[in-house]
């Protein structure tokens, strides 16, 4: 079997024991945990894993003809990813990463109409599914958490605090949001900061959900949603922020990006760009992810987002790099996924579920064992639009913070007497 040869190499810990299309074992690791046992159902898997397992390890499970005997999916694809970071990736593989760093600019190609299908792909699904595991906010992007007291909703209460900190957002500023999503940070920037918020999405079903959101909220004179790409905006803003749609745009599109932020910025403004990133360097997009979930997308690395930074005459001003919060994020939703997988086979399929348990499983270990994070980079202008110090950023955090907390508490004892 080709595939022994392949785990041979990259099963260092643990244990992984294969029973192949003909029912025999194989045994790989030392022992010990964590341990987990597989089965392949299909004899083509015993070469299609070894020749491209990021693409057909995803296919396989999604199928039904790679199942998991004695574990979790998750056991898994952790017992892997602990591997592959011990091994420093995967040895096999970086002859197949090398062959897609050529066409990788193909793959990425995103002009307007080409990049509202790709949107569509992943963001017209019903909105059903999104309410099964994200939080009361319908935030789908890395949270923040403060510490191990945090829960989901919690966490995506303090990412949007720590992201309107580095904005510096004053009442009456004019907001634009590049990815607006289904509304919520839009809509929280106008009715707890006093701004005037436009919402950029390509989703249809995003769009629908945000405006009535802002109706519902009687916040529609100032949270407005349109469905249009960022090159489609006119006009200048105080403050620009994009949360989790960066990584749409395509690595050939990073100076397009720049460039409108650029112009539709005012000279005293800032944005600030929170986005997937890789902590190893250029790389290309898995073949399971962008053939099934995001068609077009790149999670690009610092030292390719800085070069169009500067030739789009942008200042970076600040960096963060969130490390593990998207792991922690993730784990939330596959767990709410998993807790509602029937609704979720009621809505699609079991061979959906399947899928999308494998890309939030496999997505977690991305940011737990490999080379994923979450870059936050600040933008202005010019050297003034800023405190000399960052002292403002956690001022403004703990204001907000103590603010939410005290509109919260009549909330929630009003919640523990119903209860009662």
């Amino acid at each position: 079997m080709l595939l022994a040869l392949f785990l041979k190499r990259v099963v260092r810990l643990g244990r992984l024991t294969v029973i192949d299309a003909y029912g025999r074992s194989h045994h790989f690791g030392p022992g010990g945990a964590p341990s987990v046992t597989i089965r392949l159902h299909e004899p083509s898997l015993h070469w299609k894993l070894f020749v491209r397992p990021e693409l057909y390890a995803g296919e396989a499970y999604t199928d039904g003809t790679l199942t998991v005997e004695d574990a979790s999916l998750f056991d898994f694809l952790d017992l892997m990813g602990r591997n592959f970071a011990a091994a420093d990736g995967d040895p096999l593989g970086r002859t197949a990463h090398k062959f897609d760093l050529l066409f990788r600019r193909l793959q990425q190609v995103n002009p307007v109409q080409r990049a509202r299908q790709n949107v569509a792909h992943h963001y017209n699904l019903s909105s059903d599914l999104y309410d099964l595991f994200l939080d009361e906010d319908r935030q789908y992007s890395c949270a923040y958490f403060t510490g191990p007291q945090d829960d989901l909703d919690a966490a995506q209460r303090a990412k949007r605090r720590h992201i309107a900190a580095k904005l510096r957002i004053e009442p009456g500023m004019r907001v634009l949001d590049i990815g607006c999503g289904w509304g919520g940070l839009s809509l929280w920037l106008a009715e707890r900061l006093g701004v005037e918020v436009t919402g950029l999405t390509l989703s249809e079903e995003q769009l629908k959900i945000a405006q009535q959101r802002a109706v519902d909220r009687r916040l529609d004179g100032r949270a407005r949603f349109a469905l249009r790409d960022y090159r489609e905006e006119t006009g200048t803003y105080d403050r620009i922020v994009s949360v989790g749609m960066f990584e749409h745009v395509g690595l050939g599109h990073f100076d397009e990006y720049f460039a409108c932020i650029r112009d539709r910025l005012n000279d005293g403004g800032v944005a600030l760009l929170h986005t997937i990133g890789r902590t190893d360097g250029p790389g290309v997009t898995t073949p399971w992810i962008r053939k099934y979930i995001f068609p077009g997308g790149y999670v690009p690395a610092l030292s390719e987002v800085v070069p169009a930074v500067e030739r789009a005459r942008l200042l970076i001003t600040d960096v963060e790099v969130l490390r593990l919060h998207y792991a922690q994020t993730l784990r939330h939703w596959r767990e709410r996924f998993l807790a509602n997988r029937a609704r979720a086979a009621a809505l699609y399929d079991e061979r959906f579920c399947r899928m999308w348990e494998f890309y939030l499983a496999g997505s977690e270990i991305a940011f737990r064992w490999l080379d994923q994070a979450v870059f936050q980079v600040q933008l202005a202008k010019n050297l003034q639009a800023l405190p000399l110090t960052r002292d403002y950023m956690l001022d403004t955090e703990r204001a907000l913070a103590a603010e939410e907390n005290l509109d919260r508490q009549p909330q929630e004892h009003a919640a523990a007497e119903r209860a009662a």
